[in-house]
């Protein structure tokens, strides 16, 4: 009678164990991809200083992808993003205008940070280039 018992035990706690494994790989998830994560203006000149681009990205997961929040490292840089939320397999974009007026010519980087409510929460995307003297 104890072997029954404890072979009884034993397969249904397997099965409890099978069940929860098999609930935490379907849990719903949005994942953003973008093309790329770095764009380069390249030279442009001081006398037009406000240089526009673009970032693609896809919602690769499994549930709708929002983006919270985008903050640039420099008031220079103002990302504009989409409030609604992307679908699955649907895409996105992120425009990013960088604005050199009174700033120094030379070479410039900047970080524009994302809080999304995807896999990876925190996302990072760079903008370069080069303004020249006239």
């Amino acid at each position: 009678m104890k072997k029954y018992l404890l072979s009884l035990l034993c397969c249904l706690s397997s099965m409890v164990s099978f069940a929860q494994t098999d609930n935490y790989t379907s849990v719903k998830k949005a994942e953003i991809k973008f093309d790329q994560t770095t764009y380069d203006f390249g030279r442009f000149p001081e006398a037009n200083p406000e240089q526009t681009c673009k970032f693609y990205f896809t919602n690769t997961g499994n549930d709708l992808l929002v983006i919270h929040q985008a903050v640039a490292s420099c008031g220079c840089t103002v990302p504009k993003y989409s409030k609604e939320p992307i679908r699955p397999g649907e895409r996105g974009s992120i425009t990013v205008t960088y604005n050199g007026r009174g700033k120094q010519p030379g070479v410039f980087k900047k970080t524009i940070t994302l809080r999304t409510n995807a896999k990876t929460e925190m996302v990072r995307i760079f903008i370069m280039g080069e303004m020249e003297v006239d």
